[in-house]
């Protein structure tokens, strides 16, 4: 099940477009360069590429060479490290440079073996939220899977602590979407409301799936609360346009669309309102 654009999950962002979030989609995963996650070895690199002949950076092979070959030495580091301390330092740092480069799923990974010698409700939300972070910018279905079948399992290490870690819960949902158990993840947003009925991120998350399922309505709603908590949420007010439009409410799609431009001053969301507005004449 395909979530709608990338944006979708991540509502705090509030600038950035649809056009030049598909355009950071398609940079962030990049296919083989991006390691696989249910196949990685020890490395954090996919599994059977060193006894193919592949060298540690084949995975890194769009990234300038001086960071390869820095990402690499420090692999090799962690590799052969035996103090334990020194190990989680340098799995940090690997961490840490994998994220600058936007390899989320690597940077969750070296995140998550701190987290198994490190167990607790920060340490394994932190490297859920790496993994999340790769799962929101997946390009293919089966991608999307993998990757939210792993944020499922550490969000779900996260609940084990703290069960009223709401934004745990929300990200579990939304992972919960692109499972064979969608009506789970609706479940979890619901629970995430029923707890803090001003939660940003699960009325956004909530909005969007109703305009993926073609419930424009119950969308606008969503929305429309969203805005309501907070009117300055750029991509509330976006999709608030987008849903009101569906529902045939013109002026007060209008409305919405109208002040999202306002909000930012960005010229690619300008041009997408502009578009919009030109619909509905």
């Amino acid at each position: 099940m395909f979530l709608l654009p990338k944006v979708i999950v991540k509502p705090k962002q509030g600038k950035g477009t649809l056009a030049q979030d598909a355009a950071r989609t398609a940079n962030r995963d990049q296919g083989a360069a991006a390691p696989n996650v249910g196949e990685l070895d020890e490395h954090g690199h996919p599994a059977g590429s060193h006894e193919q002949g592949a060298t540690a950076e084949q995975p890194h092979m769009t990234l300038p060479p001086a960071q390869r070959r820095e990402i690499s030495s420090l692999a090799a580091k962690f590799s052969a490290e035996t103090d334990q301390t020194a190990k989680l330092r340098l799995a940090q740092q690997l961490a840490e440079k994998y994220k600058a480069v936007e390899r989320f799923d690597s940077a969750g990974y070296y995140l998550e073996q701190i987290a198994r010698v490190r167990p607790g409700e920060q340490t394994w939300k932190r490297a859920a939220d790496e993994y999340y972070e790769a799962f929101s910018f997946a390009t293919t279905e089966d991608r999307q899977k993998l990757l939210g079948a792993k944020c499922q399992e550490l969000y779900g290490k996260v609940l084990k602590n703290n069960p009223d870690n709401l934004d745990a819960k929300t990200n579990l949902g939304m992972a919960y979407m692109a499972s064979t158990d969608p009506v789970q993840g609706i479940t979890l947003l619901r629970e995430v409301l029923a707890a803090d009925p001003r939660n940003e991120k699960a009325l956004y998350n909530l909005g969007l799936l109703a305009i993926q399922s073609g419930q424009y309505d119950k969308a606008a709603d969503r929305f429309r609360q969203l805005t309501e908590v907070n009117a300055e949420n750029l991509n509330g007010q976006f999709y608030l346009g987008v849903s009101l439009a569906k529902t045939g409410a013109k002026q007060e799609a209008r409305k919405a669309f109208l002040k999202a431009k306002s909000i930012s001053s960005d010229p690619a969301l300008a041009a997408s309102v502009d578009e919009e507005l030109k619909k509905l004449q």
